[in-house]
Order: structure tokens, then sequence, then C-alpha cells
């Protein structure tokens, strides 16, 4: 089965950069998307063999995230089952029979960290709800997760180390998700490579300069680490400040 996992950074927008044909190219059984930016009823978007399942944040034009499937799920649900949480449209979560699939849109630590005490608070929460779905079966987890976990996973790891998204508190969240039985599916199959990310600036031209951040994941649950058949971050493909990433498992 082929993933796919995409920050489109609004829906509308990126509908108007070749969506619909990025989307019929890429072919997956499950397509992802975080920060869609949307409200019910904004956007008429639907693609013959698929389902949608849809999360909208209560604030308009904010945050927001949709699953594209080819298979009916068993169960659906949105959010974590914390309040505190599930009114930013960040989660959805379908079960099928050997697996759930969750896509996530995780907190931004925002400019001056000063939402970082939230973002820690979701972390473990969000941890807490992987980890009860994985009692019961193997997790697939993508999105936009919003940390370059380690130092070759963003250029400049320098002059980004007290920034959003490479805190020594992000990235201990981080490690804490791989240390509980979960495996970061690209990087377990390019263990060295540098120079690969998913996320540049709008700014700088970073993206020209490859000035970019690794923050878009599969995660998966380790006992199925051996059904992954590829993993790819598609840096060619344009049309939002992030790339689609791939995982493709036998599962």
């Amino acid at each position: 089965m082929k993933f796919i996992s995409w920050n489109v950074n609004g829906l509308r927008a990126v509908v108007g950069k070749g969506f619909k044909e990025i989307f019929e190219s890429l072919d997956a059984d499950f397509f992802c998307l975080q920060e869609t930016k949307l409200q019910e009823g904004q956007i008429d978007l639907a693609f013959d063999g698929y389902e949608s399942y849809w999360n909208y944040a209560e604030k308009k034009g904010y945050s927001g995230t949709a699953i594209f499937t080819k298979h009916t799920p068993l169960s659906v649900s949105y959010g974590i089952g914390v309040d505190e949480h599930d009114h930013e449209g960040r989660v959805i979560t379908l079960e099928y029979p050997e697996f759930y699939l969750v896509t996530v849109y995780t907190p931004n630590s925002q400019d001056g960290l000063k939402r970082l005490d939230y973002r820690m608070q979701w972390e473990d929460d969000f941890l807490a709800y992987i980890r009860s779905l994985d009692e019961k079966k193997p997790v697939v987890y993508c999105g936009d997760l919003n940390v370059a976990h380690t130092e070759i996973d963003l250029k400049n790891p320098k002059s980004n180390r007290r920034n959003a998204g490479f805190t020594d508190e992000e990235r201990a969240k981080m490690t804490a998700v791989l240390s509980s039985g979960f495996t970061d599916t690209w990087r377990s199959l390019n263990p060295d490579v540098e120079g690969v990310y998913s996320w540049w600036s709008y700014r700088f031209n970073a993206r020209a300069n490859n000035a970019g951040w690794r923050i878009d994941y599969f995660i998966i649950s380790d006992r199925i680490v051996d059904r992954i058949t590829d993993a790819r971050i598609h840096t060619d493909i344009f049309g939002s400040d992030h790339c689609p990433v791939e995982l493709d498992i036998s599962i």
C-alpha cells in the first residue's frame, strides 16, 4: 500500500497550483493532508474511487486535516479525546482490520516559543493516544510533526538551536516517541543521509538554496518495520512550502 502525507498550507491555494494532477499522479491508497485551512463547505474536492474525511479547526482559516482513502475504514475518529487539544482539527484516525492510520498536524511552538509549554503537554497526550492504539493493533501515523529530530534533519542546526521546531525539549519528545515502540520510516532506510528536507521557509530563497528542515514524517509501530518497501520525500513537487512524503508498506 502507498501512503502520502502533505502539509498543503492552504488547500484552496494548492488546488490552484496543480494539486489535482499531483494527487492523481501519485496514485496513493491513502493521501493525508495537514493545514487545509478550511471550514466545511468551502471546497468541493472529490476523486473517483476515494472517500474523504475532514477535521476542521473551529478557528477560521487555521490548521485542519483531511484523509482521502481508497479503502473504507472500520471506524473514524477525530481528535485524541482530550478537550484541550480537540478544537483545532489536528488529528484524524482511521481504523482498519490490520492497523490504525493517524494523520496529525502537530502544534507549532511559535516565535519566541510562546506555545512551547502547550506543545509539551500536547506531545505527552498524543504519545499516550498512539500508545493506546498500538496496544490494540499496529499504528501508521503521519504528518507535519513540527520538529527536526537530529542535526542532520535541517540545514543550519547551530543557528536554529533554540528556534521552534529545534529546541532540546521538542527533540526530546521525538526521542521519547521513538523509544516507545515506534520508528521514523524514512530515517530507518536512510540513517546517514543529509540534505533531504520536507519544508523550506518562503523567505531568503530557502528552497532554491535547499536550506530546509525535515519535519514531515511517517512513524510506524516497530513490529511492522520489516514490511516497509520504500520511503520517499518528494522534493521535486511544489505548490506548498512543504513537499509530500511517502511510505510504501505491505500491510
